[in-house]
């Protein structure tokens, strides 16, 4: 469909100018919330996806299995 197609009663979705400065502030203020739990997300995700790929550790006794006991 094409600009010239649509109805005159609907409007394309475009900036939010006609929103009031109080309206304003709080979209800016979620959206900087939005923002930084998406960035939090992505390091989370990322350390587990760095966390599965990484081998077993060895526990922290200082002994190995395969080592005979003292």
């Amino acid at each position: 469909m094409t600009a010239s197609s649509r109805s005159p009663s609907i409007r394309p979705v475009t900036d939010s100018s006609d929103l009031t400065p109080a309206k304003r502030q709080q979209h800016a203020g979620r959206d900087k919330r939005l923002a930084r739990a998406l960035r939090e997300n992505l390091h989370r995700r990322k350390q587990q996806a760095r966390a599965k790929q990484q081998p077993p550790t060895e526990p922290a006794t200082g002994r190995r299995d395969n080592d005979p006991p003292a």
